[in-house]
């Protein structure tokens, strides 16, 4: 894990292949982790989470993020999302960028911006 500082805000990046996102308590350790180190936000990248998340049929994500949110930690989750061909997963991700808490971004750049901004309106 390496942290991300820009304007007091700390993001937590979990780099490829470093930690995986299988279990719920995966996601609990995760956010241990990142808490030890006085962060409140996690970038981790789709590559490193169980493609059953992505299946929302499956009910894992939605217990993954209500972890999230309840321990109110923000969330980006950056990869290539346009495989994927459920127009429910697809409508999903499209909330989710128009919240405060959970982010699904391409790029690293991209999920990093909206964690810090919506942080930053937080204060």
């Amino acid at each position: 894990m390496t942290i991300n500082k820009k304007n007091n805000v700390k993001v937590a990046i979990i780099d490829r292949g470093e930690s995986n996102l299988h279990t719920v308590q995966d996601a609990l350790d995760m956010m241990s982790n990142a808490q030890c180190v006085d962060c409140m936000n996690m970038l981790i990248h789709k590559d490193n989470i169980h493609e059953k998340f992505f299946d929302l049929k499956t009910k894992f994500a939605g217990e993954v993020l209500q972890k999230f949110i309840n321990y109110q930690m923000r969330l980006a989750i950056i990869g290539d999302f346009s495989h994927y061909t459920s127009k429910s997963l697809k409508d999903f991700i499209y909330e989710c960028n128009k919240g405060q808490w959970i982010f699904f971004k391409a790029t690293v750049e991209e999920g990093l911006n909206a964690l810090h901004s919506v942080a930053l309106k937080t204060f």
